[in-house]
């Protein structure tokens, strides 16, 4: 039999337990301490996770990250969009990614604009008054005392003198026609060499360091060092008129008095282009910054773009009809000035060569154009040279600035990261303040002012990690990265060709062996498996362009019917 279970309820604390082991509730409530306690709000994570809503009626101060301008997004756009057109979904992926990071720096840059300490220099003058009538005496005197000791000038004897700065402005070179060669640091005034070559110098240019520098002799070219050691006499390229260094590239282009062109490539040593450009005795030289293309300006006003890959000029723009005296392109490759013995100057749009957007007469032809980093332009005539501030986007009436010299001006340069312009003449070398015309601030990472020589170590090694080949200088440079998909008129296009090209020769080289096929015979073989290749390739494009065939003969030959082809 099964028993029967009594359930008993288990004691709580609550439960006044009797003497004879049963319970009962208490009637005596015991007196209750209250406390008053105060929730702390939930913070906008803990209410996100738990999925509790916002209280209505209050807005929240901070929504979100602050709206970025446009302007500053545009000024720090890494170009079109990448990856259009691609099919394949694993490289399509890639390039979305990819574009993903280029907008996510775009907007991390165009946000630290606000943490730039520097601001850009300028000229505020009354109405009653212009900025030209203000001389380089008056600048002096209302700056500070660092500034103005960029106001000098050097008398030398050996004139007439070309400048030029390094990339990051703290270093000046000087070359005269007379062999004069000298570079110091013309912020401190410290000199590094001055020698004479004892023969004329037609021009100058310093190298991917401040520690070597090139110099066009009468002769070959030269590389010294910053001590005036001759490092290396290159031969291979004699007579230069002009010279410009392509940093990104390692590449030294030249162009020498019989018209040919020469790109040496400084890291390896090797000449990696030479060539004639069939444009005669040439002066006129610049290169676009934005492409790395080497603009030469010939006696017909043309301006032609060339490439150490190609023997002929990939664009040509008809600028003037006289003779050119000057060429300058700007910081961003987006505008051109040129200038003619006819008196004019213009700016041309070099992206789209198209143009001219503006055009000027001066009081005289230019003898030497120039862009500063904020896109003045610098005009010498003569003895004068007037400064332009944005003249390529819309038509100025009166220069910005204008400075009178003692002496004529053979060159000059814009100082990067300074308000500087250098200027060489046939008596020397002056340097005169331009407010405004540098980049107030600075990339470290990309030029440093400041670099010690284990920066400057590291930041070679890095150039040279991320050098460009020669190959990929073109008009465009986002070229390399788009995909090249021939449509379908390419391929009819070079499919019809196919069938009006004569057969192409044959080598017919045969090594010698001991045994085997004679000479005749291997010819024969040879010759046969081209001419059936041949005919394959013309019945595939019959095929694609669907041509009509050949119609046979309908007429009757008797008994020679036998010998006429039949359709397959």
């Amino acid at each position: 039999m099964k028993e029967n279970t009594v359930l008993r309820k288990t004691p709580r604390y609550f439960d006044n337990n009797d003497e004879n082991g049963s319970t009962s509730k208490t009637t005596a409530v015991d007196k209750v301490e209250t406390y008053n306690v105060v929730m702390k709000p939930h913070s906008k994570w803990v209410r996100k996770k738990l999925q509790i809503d916002e209280p209505k009626g209050k807005k929240n101060k901070f929504p979100g990250k602050a709206p970025i301008d446009s302007k500053k997004l545009e000024k720090h756009s890494r170009g079109d969009e990448i990856g259009k057109g691609v099919r394949h979904p694993i490289h399509a992926l890639k390039l979305k990614k990819k574009e993903i990071k280029y907008k996510y720096a775009q907007e991390q840059a165009a946000r630290a604009d606000i943490l730039l300490t520097e601001n850009a220099g300028y000229l505020q003058v009354d109405e009653d008054h212009r900025t030209t009538g203000i001389t380089q005496k008056a600048i002096a005197e209302n700056v500070d005392i660092t500034a103005a000791t960029k106001i000098f000038e050097l008398k030398l004897e050996f004139g007439p003198y070309r400048t030029k700065y390094s990339r990051n402005g703290r270093h000046l070179l000087l070359g005269s026609k007379k062999g004069h060669l000298a570079a110091f640091d013309w912020v401190t005034k410290k000199l590094h060499c001055e020698i004479n070559v004892m023969e004329s110098i037609h021009d100058i240019s310093w190298l991917h360091v401040e520690t070597m520098l090139a110099a066009a002799q009468k002769e070959w070219l030269y590389i010294y060092d910053n001590t005036g050691m001759e490092i290396h006499c290159v031969k291979k390229m004699d007579k230069i008129l002009r010279m410009e260094f392509l940093p990104y590239h390692f590449l030294l282009a030249a162009v020498n008095e019989y018209g040919f062109m020469s790109w040496l490539d400084i890291s390896i040593g090797e000449v990696v282009g030479h060539y004639n450009n069939y444009l005669g005795r040439t002066s006129v030289m610049t290169h676009n910054p934005y492409n790395a293309m080497v603009c030469l300006g010939n006696s017909q006003g043309v301006v032609s773009m060339w490439a150490p890959t190609v023997k002929k000029p990939l664009a040509k723009i008809l600028c003037h009809k006289t003779p050119l005296t000057a060429i300058a392109v700007d910081q961003r490759g987006m505008y051109m000035a040129t200038s003619g013995v006819d008196r004019s100057l213009k700016i041309w749009d070099i992206r789209n060569l198209d143009g001219p957007l503006q055009h000027y007469k001066l009081r005289s032809s230019a003898t030497d154009l120039d862009f500063s980093q904020k896109d003045m332009l610098a005009v010498g005539l003569g003895e004068v040279v007037e400064i332009y501030s944005n003249c390529c986007t819309q038509t100025v009436e009166a220069p910005y600035m204008r400075h009178k010299m003692s002496k004529s001006i053979c060159n000059f340069k814009f100082c990067p990261y300074e308000d500087v312009l250098g200027i060489g003449t046939s008596g020397g070398f002056s340097s005169i303040i331009v407010p405004g015309s540098g980049e107030p601030n600075f990339d470290a990472y990309e030029n440093n002012p400041y670099q010690t020589k284990t920066q400057r170590k590291e930041a070679e090694v890095k150039a040279l990690l991320e050098k460009i080949p020669p190959e990929l200088i073109t008009l465009d440079p986002f070229e390399v990265v788009r995909v090249d998909v021939p449509s379908l008129k390419d391929k009819l296009d070079a499919k019809s060709k196919l069938l009006h090209v004569k057969d192409k020769k044959i080598d017919l080289k045969i090594k010698h062996k001991n045994k085997g096929l004679s000479n005749i015979a291997r010819k024969k073989i040879i010759k046969a498996n081209a001419r059936k290749e041949q005919i394959k390739n013309t019945l595939e494009a019959q095929e694609m362009l669907d041509l009509p065939e050949r119609q046979k003969p309908t007429q009757s030959f008797g008994v020679l019917d036998r010998f006429i082809s039949k359709n397959k």
